[in-house]
């Protein structure tokens, strides 16, 4: 059986400590009617945090522009309700022992027009270019580039009044920071456009004025290759261009990158350092020496878990995390699905009660818990 106690490291990011290694990946789950957390939110996160969850990150929460979702149960990190409930849920995480926090969030050019909870606001974007290359609309003025950058800034300094413990900015997947990434949906020629690394100017902006409004709370940003309308896309395949892209943001004041990829164990350059090569993690850490987060499928199949005693793995043996983790290749690894199903999952982890994990199974997700 492999050792997971390396998993349950304490680590400092800033001026503060992580019980251990182990993070909550967020997940849209859609339950917060108007954009308001309620109870069952409230009740959600603290099942995490006493069951040994060394960071929680929420859900996406959304960022306070009118046209930044698609489905008026996201919540909303913005307005007297919406924020009192988020409240609610940061006291009843530190009751049980949890840091947490927040992602803040906005759809971007995801967004479908004509949806969300105000249906008739416009979409934002960098150039109102889709992420399939359609222009729907204008491109707006630096000035609204600026409003949308700080209703970042906002939400943050919001959620260290509430008492959160970090800060996540959602910079992946083909949502808004994301879009200024990329080169499909940012045709600019001002100083929010250009190449990689001036395209990183949105993201660098609000890092910035964050930092100055939040203190030493620590800034976390998750960043991703790939587009949901492209899982196959990538922002650059060189990485003589990814070197000084993540050295920019570097530079700006975050703490952690947290990137995300589908599958943790895939290399980022298989062509530099072979088919067991870093992860894109382990290639943000290498370049700008920062804390990384890695996620990926993380316990998702029943032949991870049978790899905790020594059986063959389809997916990813444990063994292979343990072995990332104890050369330090990445510093935390986010588990989503899994924790999803069973709250318990990090503590059975820990006390060794592996023969009670079980397989992801979606069709058992009945009230996403």
């Amino acid at each position: 059986m492999s050792d997971t106690q390396v998993l349950f490291r304490p680590i400092t990011i800033r001026n503060t400590t992580f019980k251990n290694r182990l993070a909550m990946a967020p997940m849209t789950r859609g339950f917060s009617p108007d954009g308001v957390p309620g109870d069952n939110v409230r009740d959600y996160y603290a099942r995490r945090a006493a069951a040994d969850v060394g960071l929680i990150i929420s859900e996406g929460t959304l960022v306070h522009r009118e046209g930044a979702a698609d489905n008026s149960n996201y919540p909303l990190f913005w307005g007297d309700k919406p924020l009192q409930g988020w409240k609610n849920v940061i006291d009843a995480v530190h009751l049980n022992d949890g840091k947490m926090a927040p992602q803040l969030w906005h759809l971007g050019m995801m967004r479908k027009p004509g949806t969300g909870h105000f249906p008739d606001a416009p979409t934002d974007g960098p150039s109102g270019i889709t992420l399939k290359g359609k222009k729907i609309f204008e491109e707006p003025s630096i000035s609204d580039v600026e409003a949308m950058a700080q209703a970042y800034v906002d939400a943050a300094a919001d959620a260290v009044r509430l008492g959160f413990d970090a800060i996540e900015f959602h910079g992946a997947h083909g949502y808004l920071i994301h879009n200024f990434f990329c080169d499909v949906t940012n045709k600019r020629t001002d100083r929010f456009g250009g190449t990689l690394v001036d395209r990183a100017r949105f993201a660098i902006d609000i890092i910035k004025e964050t930092r100055k409004v939040v203190g030493d709370t620590p800034i976390i940003l998750r960043w991703s290759q790939w587009h949901q309308v492209d899982y196959t896309s990538r922002l650059t395949s060189s990485l003589d261009e990814l070197a000084p892209f993540l050295e920019a943001i570097a530079a700006s004041g975050v703490d952690m990158l947290h990137a995300s990829q589908r599958r943790y164990w895939e290399p980022e350059f298989p062509e530099i350092d072979g088919k067991d090569g870093l992860n894109l993690a382990g290639w943000c850490k290498k370049i700008t020496g920062l804390p990384s987060m890695s996620v990926g499928s993380v316990g998702l199949g029943g032949d991870f878990f049978g790899a905790f005693a020594g059986e063959g793995a389809k997916t990813r043996p444990i063994t292979d995390l343990i072995e990332r983790m104890e050369r330090d290749e990445f510093d935390m690894i986010a588990v989503g699905r899994a924790l999803l199903q069973d709250p318990n999952w990090v503590t059975k982890v820990k006390e060794g009660r592996l023969d009670e994990l079980q397989p992801y199974d979606a069709s058992a997700i009945k009230t996403l818990y």
